[in-house]
């Protein structure tokens, strides 16, 4: 998982590791996936992307 710095900083340091996210065109939703297993683990219901996932193309 990604870094914390100072607290009450209000952001993360470097990217979450293992993870990525990808964009469902169907449901208009971005969803994280664990990178090892391949398995879809959350979404993201607001539409917004997750905060410190990499994006996959």
């Amino acid at each position: 998982m990604a870094t914390n710095g100072k607290s009450g900083d209000g952001h993360r340091n470097g990217a979450v590791r293992d993870r990525s996210q990808t964009f469902n065109p169907n449901t208009q939703q971005w969803v994280k996936r664990d990178t090892e297993t391949g398995r879809f683990m959350d979404v993201k219901k607001d539409g917004d992307p997750f905060k410190g996932v990499r994006k996959e193309k």
